[in-house]
């Protein structure tokens, strides 16, 4: 079943004939929702400001101005968060766009800082002579704190998410529906997502590092 606000796509796109569609009905998602293109330019904007701040603070030896760009890291999202609530406030009916707007920055705000430690340790390794990045267990008790931790960080993502589509929600008056109505509600299906994906990650992270085989690996 296709996602609320996706169009539905009939033929294969293995012939041309559904192809052609497909990219129509691709043509047609961004156009009615323009902030599908902000999502996809905040996610590029995001790892170009962070690749920036890391080749000024390593390569070419800025430290200040890399520390400048990454600092500008998360203004990415802000003007993500900012738009879609002016998007709703004008009188867009709040809906798949917005959230996914809201999904994305739950999660980029929640993993962004690993994201930018995990690069900035890679980079300070290959280009300032830094300690080599270190890899914990990957299986096994001694795996679990670093699994529940990542999973406590996709449960803040969620949360996030929730906050904002719960603001969303506010400002266009709509107010949220009953948790049994989220899976068919446009905005508030992303919640419903969001639940399936928390307990898949559960279930194959801290469960299964817990309880799975053991491979030795680290």
């Amino acid at each position: 079943m296709p996602a609320p606000g996706c169009p539905r796509i009939a033929r294969s796109a293995d012939d041309p004939a559904g192809r052609a569609e497909q990219d129509r009905g691709m043509e047609d998602l961004l156009s009615e929702n323009p902030l599908v293109l902000l999502v996809i330019a905040c996610e590029i904007g995001f790892w170009v400001v962070l690749a920036a701040g890391l080749v000024a603070r390593y390569p070419l030896r800025r430290p200040r101005l890399g520390g400048i760009l990454l600092v500008c890291v998360p203004v990415v999202d802000l003007v993500l968060v900012t738009a879609s609530v002016v998007d709703v406030a004008r009188g867009t009916p709040p809906g798949f766009s917005h959230g996914l707007a809201a999904v994305y920055l739950g999660f980029t705000v929640a993993f962004g800082h690993s994201l930018v430690r995990w690069a900035d340790v890679r980079f300070a390794h290959r280009y300032a002579d830094g300690p080599a990045p270190v890899r914990g267990p990957r299986d096994g008790i001694a795996a679990l704190p670093r699994e529940l931790r990542d999973f406590g960080k996709a449960v803040l993502a969620a949360v996030i998410a929730g906050a904002v589509l719960l603001v969303l929600s506010l400002v266009a008056g709509s107010g949220v529906p009953p948790v049994t109505a989220w899976p068919g509600d446009a905005l508030w299906s992303w919640m419903a997502r969001i639940g399936v994906v928390l307990a898949i990650w559960f279930v194959t992270g801290p469960v299964w590092v817990a309880l799975g085989p053991r491979t030795g690996r680290a």
